[in-house]
């Protein structure tokens, strides 16, 4: 006889070999021993987690001749015949390939005809939520009065596809993951039983890629058992066949994140990828390590939601205390973008890469815990280098950096008084206003202008809607928001505030074009520039001719 693998040679014969499902095997048991025995069940679930097992176990010991406390003695014919599937009272149908109305129909016809032998017949559908409309039509008549001696259970790993007509006829069932630590119990029994020797920390590590489905998890250790075969199965076997990696290299590689280390990162990639390790595998741990760090950080998590051995455990608890929430918080982020993106890229390595760069070089996002952290690390380094400061003298160098503007924009608040062209030399932080006002620092600045320069000016910011309406295709959308200032002799500033729009809206065609319309419409000339200034730059003005100054401050003034 050929080999039997070892989650089909260990799949639960009673139902006290069913592990990590007490509350449904208990239900079915009272069930089958006190009488009150259902039309149709209905098992949701993840993969993996006993619904196949339970529904045959199940069918054999609501046949069974000598039941015992609710499950099959196994030694009877029925329970005999229906174990080696010659039973007629036994229907297993995949829905997958079996979903049209026709199988449906057959099962009708087929529910007619009462058992031969045994109580009842059983229909096990496996992956229901396969079935067509039509045949989950065709199904509901049977599924709520079938006669006495038939009984459907349904199986699914995606109950929500079912339809809420099957639903209200059954009585369901969800399957929980089952936990690390019974999936090792289990491990450790089959290994005593297969005689195959294996370390606590591989059969709980193999525990742990199962995700809770004990059948994954005996498919990995069957695996590794047979890449080993006959030799000891140790920690580090695993990790070779898995192509998985060592909590130490995520340690180390958190190190030397936070270490800015971009060298030391590259190289361990290449590390990786000579030993074969999967970079998928790789990014995914990664992301759950850093989900246990943040877990030590709150210092209340349970040791068991962090899953590890003492030694781990130490080094987490050392790396979490290095390395700051806000910045823990960011890299799982990214990870887990550039996760997702691994799933439709044939060059992991790349992404990898330039996940690690992005990673020790914050300055190139613009998100807001990116930017906190920037914040968090030129604070740093500002207290290191120049000793105590006052709260005056390091929000100049913040808002000298430009870190701090950009934390609060994203926050939706701006600073003033940051100093732009007019500003130059009065760095400093003034004022700041929310819901992104523009920020002013005190009375705008006058500036005087000969009459003629103004007049063009107030003309044409009255009619600067009109002009751009005229003009239409890209100026009408990228010049809207701009700030217009003389610059004298026929020239007009336009100031802009988004990089975008100044990237469109600057150039030549675009201004040649808002030129060509004022010549024709307005008779003069005009000759436009651009210039780009952040919102919190920007120096509000106010341009007066001199006879309007003289008369708003009543004195005689000497113009230079």
């Amino acid at each position: 006889m050929g080999y039997t693998a070892l989650y089909r040679k260990w799949r639960p014969a009673t139902f006290a070999d069913v592990r990590g499902q007490d509350h449904i095997v208990t239900t079915l048991k009272n069930q089958i021993t006190g009488g009150r025995i259902g039309h149709a069940y209905l098992f949701c679930g993840t993969r993996g987690t006993g619904k196949t097992s339970i529904a045959k176990i199940f069918a054999r010991a609501v046949n069974c001749e000598h039941p015992s406390d609710g499950s099959p003695c196994g030694e009877c014919a029925s329970c005999k015949a229906i174990a080696s599937g010659a039973s007629m009272n036994v229907v297993e149908i995949d829905a997958a390939s079996n979903n049209g109305v026709d199988n449906i129909r057959q099962i009708r016809e087929e529910v007619e005809y009462s058992p031969a032998d045994g109580k009842y017949r059983v229909y096990i559908i496996d992956e229901v939520h396969m079935l067509s409309t039509g045949a989950f039509n065709a199904l509901l008549k049977t599924l709520e009065e079938p006669p006495s001696y038939v009984i459907f259970i349904l199986a699914t790993t995606e109950a929500h596809r079912i339809p809420i007509t099957v639903l209200s006829r059954c009585q369901r069932y969800d399957f929980r993951r089952i936990g690390g630590e019974t999936i090792a119990a289990r491990l450790r029994e089959m290994a005593g039983a297969e005689g195959i020797e294996a370390e606590e920390k591989a059969l709980r590590y193999v525990a742990k890629k199962g995700d809770g489905s004990l059948r994954d998890a005996i498919s990995l250790f069957d695996q590794c058992a047979a890449f080993y075969y006959g030799e000891k199965l140790t920690f580090e076997r695993v990790l070779d066949v898995l192509g998985a990696v060592d909590n130490e290299v995520y340690s180390h590689f958190l190190r030397l994140l936070h270490e800015k280390n971009v060298g030391g990162c590259l190289r361990q990639v290449e590390e990786l990828i000579l030993k074969g390790r999967d970079l998928s595998q790789f990014t995914a741990d990664f992301v759950w390590y850093m989900r246990g760090l943040l877990l030590a950080q709150t210092g209340d998590a349970p040791e068991e939601l962090l899953d590890m051995s003492g030694e781990d455990r130490a080094r987490l608890l050392e790396d979490a205390a290095q390395v700051p929430e806000e910045a823990a918080m960011r890299y799982i982020r990214v990870l887990s973008e550039t996760m997702n993106q691994m799933r439709y890229s044939n060059n992991r390595r790349v992404l990898l890469e330039i996940t690690l760069i992005k990673l020790t070089h914050p300055a190139m996002e613009t998100n807001l815990d990116s930017l906190r952290q920037r914040i968090a690390e030129l604070e740093e380094r500002l207290a290191a280098g120049s000793g105590a400061q006052t709260p005056e003298q390091l929000a100049r160098q913040l808002v000298a950096s430009g870190a701090l503007a950009q934390a609060l924009a994203a926050s939706g608040l701006s600073v003033s008084g940051g100093g732009g062209p007019a500003g130059a030399g009065k760095a400093g932080l003034e004022t700041v206003q929310g819901d992104g006002a523009q920020a002013q620092s005190g009375e705008p600045e006058t500036v005087v202008l000969p009459a003629a320069d103004i007049e063009q000016l107030r003309l044409l910011e009255k009619d600067w809607k009109d002009i751009l309406d005229a003009v239409g295709m890209t100026a009408k959308e990228t010049l809207r928001d701009v700030k217009l200032e003389p610059l004298g002799e026929g020239r007009l500033l336009l100031v802009f505030h988004d990089q975008a729009a100044y990237d469109m809206g600057s150039r030549e065609s675009v201004r040649r074009g808002v030129e060509s319309y004022i010549a024709s419409a307005y008779q003069m000339q005009v000759q436009l520039e651009a210039h780009l200034t952040a919102p919190e730059e920007y120096v509000n003005k106010r341009f007066v001719t001199e006879e309007e100054l003289k008369e708003k401050i009543n004195m005689d003034i000497i113009m230079e």
